[in-house]
């Protein structure tokens, strides 16, 4: 759950978007990990992106319509509306209203070429957004989102796109790999129960956590679409990466909530780590990875 004074929630870098989860996450954690989000997301999913959505602009002569969901304050559509041509008009999602109002008027106002960029906030559950819903939808796209579903939501979402026929963009989901430099014999222990935590039954819902990207790739492929999957781990560490320490922070809590016997031996290791992290001399790979699921034509539509 989320961090009261940072609002980081146990997973160390997500925040909830779901049916019932009202709570707030703070937008000093989302501002923190923006540089980190856009470094660390996978360019080369753009190019069959742009490849799939050119054809169909054209086709349609109109602009992308582009629902992010789970939007936050937006980085998202801040990062990727420069990298797609053409008018955009983008559907901001999210449970959090003050997220919303932050998101909407910091979206790029220009596109790669320069069209105009417009958007339009729409507050409440993720989980009403059915095939009727997306229908005229250019892509859906989300960020650190994908892991904090469960398999009946990925199903979901998987279905709603493939009969609106538009494409979907994932972002950062967790992959379960955590590589931290200088190692220590406690790393493997607390990744485990943080991997386990990930998984955690939540108000009655499992969410996938690690297993979101193999969950949404069968049930996107189920449903015919060309799955492209890539890599994007963020890459931490420095005298003045402030993100480093607080995301130790919430990694090691979430592996004590999920195994409270760890507490005794979790907390000097976390001080030792805050101290080698705050003068430079640790340095974390966070394993992520990117998703893009492109439908393909319906047999005899041309």
């Amino acid at each position: 759950m989320a961090d009261g004074k940072s609002g980081v929630r146990a997973a160390g870098e997500q925040r909830g978007v779901s049916a019932g989860d009202d709570s707030r996450f703070a937008p000093e954690w989302l501002e923190l990990r923006e540089r980190a989000d856009a470094a660390a997301r996978a360019p080369g999913l753009l190019r069959p992106l742009r490849t799939w959505l050119s054809g169909r602009a054209v086709a349609q002569d109109r602009g992308l319509v582009i629902r992010d969901l789970g939007c936050g304050t937006g980085s998202m559509g801040r990062w990727l509306a420069v990298r797609l041509p053409g008018p955009q008009h983008w559907i901001l999602h999210d449970h959090d209203a003050a997220l919303l109002a932050r998101a909407e008027c910091r979206l790029p106002a220009s596109a790669r070429d320069g069209s105009p960029v417009t958007a339009t906030a729409e507050h409440g559950d993720l989980a009403r957004l059915t095939a009727d819903a997306l229908v005229g939808t250019s892509l859906v796209t989300a960020s650190a989102l994908l892991d904090l579903l469960t398999a009946d939501e990925v199903r979901a979402l998987a279905a709603a796109c493939a009969g609106a026929g538009c494409p979907a963009l994932l972002a950062l989901s967790v992959a379960g790999r955590v590589e931290l430099t200088p190692s220590d014999p406690l790393d493997a222990e607390i990744g485990a129960a943080f991997n386990d935590h990930q998984r955690r039954t939540d108000r009655g819902r499992r969410l996938l956590g690690p297993d979101a990207v193999a969950a949404a790739t069968d049930a996107f492929e189920r449903h015919g679409a060309m799955v492209h999957v890539q890599p994007s781990p963020w890459r931490l560490g420095g005298p003045e990466d402030a993100l480093t320490a607080e995301w130790l922070r919430g990694w090691v809590g979430a592996a004590c909530a999920q195994r409270p016997d760890l507490a005794p031996r979790a907390a000097p290791y976390l001080r030792e780590r805050l101290s080698a992290c705050a003068v430079g001399e640790l340095s974390v790979m966070v394993q992520h990875t990117d998703l893009l699921a492109l439908p393909q034509p319906l047999p005899g539509s041309g």
